[in-house]
């Protein structure tokens, strides 16, 4: 009885002593966190939009009321999705996006927190604003939130197997299902992560090294073969190797960016070579320092060695901007390395410095973003219930967050169907279409052409709408007007910019 008394002590209780012991800095820091998902009316954050009003969809199909579309079971990439859908049933949709996005912001943050305090045996609050910039990144502002909680709930699944009892793997045995659930990038790194380190654990001397070349070599396979299987439609990366290197994940919306993340970058490398410099003697001695650095350089590689956007059939959606969101874990890793720093004022001041520009500039962007909303939703609040529209809206040339135009799928849960709902027809979600359905396409290129404006209107589309961005000096302005059979999806947008 003694024996599993201190093993209950070793695992969960350490995350509630913590908890006990830091109680109000717990609570002020999980209240400061959840501050920009309630600042404005909407959280704008790309695809979230199309995730709630596929929401909406689904509770459409339980009703019977969304013709020609269905729920199909699926055990990953959903966990997101019937989170929203179930809330959403008691509380409403708006509600129901800022209590389940609030929460995926919150898991995330605390688990990279957990995992730097169990590699690093302490707690990582000079690296606070370093994990709360993160947190609100570019994975949280593409809204691939699936993929976001699926690497949150596996940070926390590997801080509870890093240095696991019995206990532990009992309880990460819980989690992994979860991570499954969210998204099947994150359980895989999960997994490929404890299988690393319990296959590097058993190595002695150089040998340690094997699985990290191992590792870098299946990359380089990969690599090899994708770029000689001509058959295979993907795009690689357009950004120089070194631009992956973690920090890219606090580049979003414009060149404003660029330098708040290279700064950064360049203040964490200075925070890293005083350490180096004070601790030469002794900083590479711990093994778990070297196996960090190890998985960092291997993820570096992954960025390095992987296609951005990937296509395995012409029946199949595209798995899109791979390489922009794998760097979420490269930072994971990086900010694990630079959990061994001993803590100094002026790191802590820096790194807040730093995530005090950058809140300041994302505020600024996603009041823009919510004023362009607030145009979409009155548009089509005075459509008839059931027209069908298609969103034409570009971001700025230099933002790196292009899924602003979902912002209108919101907008029409209760009023109208985004013909060009992609989600549907990539069936790789739960909510999908049959053929002939009249509240979406059921062809995954139709729904990406339309988007992209290139599509010719059918006489089976009709009637149809589009809604797009009509003053070139104001991109928040929207306007809507009918297609006509024959007309492209942009012909609109294209002559307003004219």
């Amino acid at each position: 009885m003694q024996n599993v008394t201190t093993e209950l002590t070793n695992g969960v209780s350490r995350a509630l002593q913590f908890i006990k012991k830091n109680i109000w800095l717990f609570l002020i820091t999980s209240t400061l966190l959840v501050v920009p998902c309630i600042w404005h009316r909407h959280i704008e954050a790309g695809d979230l939009a199309s995730h709630v009003y596929n929401a909406w969809l689904a509770q459409l199909i339980q009703k019977g009321q969304a013709p020609g579309l269905y729920l199909a079971p699926q055990w990953n990439n959903v966990l997101l999705d019937v989170s929203l859908l179930r809330v959403a049933s008691v509380a409403g949709f708006s509600a129901a996006e800022k209590t389940v996005v609030s929460t995926c912001v919150l898991i995330f943050f605390w688990g990279v927190f957990a995992l730097i305090s169990t590699t690093t045996g302490r707690s990582p609050w000079f690296l606070a604003p370093c994990i709360a910039m993160l947190a609100y990144g570019y994975t949280f502002n593409m809204g691939f939130l699936n993929y976001y909680l699926s690497l949150g709930l596996a940070c926390f699944g590997l801080a509870l197997l890093w240095r696991g009892n019995r206990i532990d793997w009992v309880m990460g045995a819980f989690v992994v299902p979860l991570v499954l659930l969210a998204h099947p990038i994150g359980f895989l790194w999960l997994l490929g992560s404890i299988t690393y380190a319990q296959i590097r654990s058993k190595l002695t001397s150089w040998w340690r090294l094997a699985p990290a070349v191992i590792a870098v070599g299946s990359f380089v396979a990969i690599h090899w073969y994708l770029a000689h299987r001509a058959k295979l439609a993907l795009d690689w990366p357009e950004q120089p190797v070194y631009f992956f290197n973690g920090a890219d994940q606090l580049v979003l919306y414009g060149p404003r960016y660029i330098w708040l993340a290279g700064a950064a970058f360049a203040f964490g490398v200075l925070c890293f070579a005083v350490h180096v410099w004070q601790e030469r003697k002794s900083w590479l001695s711990g093994n778990a320092f070297v196996f960090l650095l190890e998985l960092y350089l291997v993820a570096f590689c992954a960025t390095s060695l992987l296609p951005e956007n990937l296509r395995p059939s012409i029946y199949a959606g595209w798995i899109g901007l791979l390489v922009s969101r794998l760097t979420t874990i490269s930072a994971i890793f990086g900010l694990c390395i630079m959990g061994y720093l001993k803590p100094r004022n002026w790191q802590a001041l820096g790194f807040s410095a730093c995530a005090v520009v950058f809140f300041i500039l994302l505020y600024e962007d996603t009041s823009v973003l919510n004023r362009m909303e607030a145009s979409a939703e009155k548009l089509v609040s005075e459509l008839p219930y059931g027209t069908r529209v298609v969103p034409i809206i570009s971001a700025a040339p230099d933002s790196r967050i292009q899924f602003i135009g979902h912002s209108v799928d919101r907008a029409c849960i209760g009023h109208c169907f985004t013909y060009s709902n992609y989600e549907a027809s990539s069936r790789q979600f739960r909510v999908r279409v049959e053929q002939g359905s009249p509240v979406v396409t059921s062809s995954a290129d139709d729904a990406e052409d339309m988007q992209g404006g290139s599509y010719e209107v059918q006489e089976t589309d009709l009637p149809l709408k589009v809604i797009y961005q009509c003053d070139p000096a104001d991109g928040t302005k929207l306007c809507l007007r009918d297609l006509a059979e024959g007309e492209t999806t942009g012909n609109a947008a294209s002559h307003a910019q004219n």
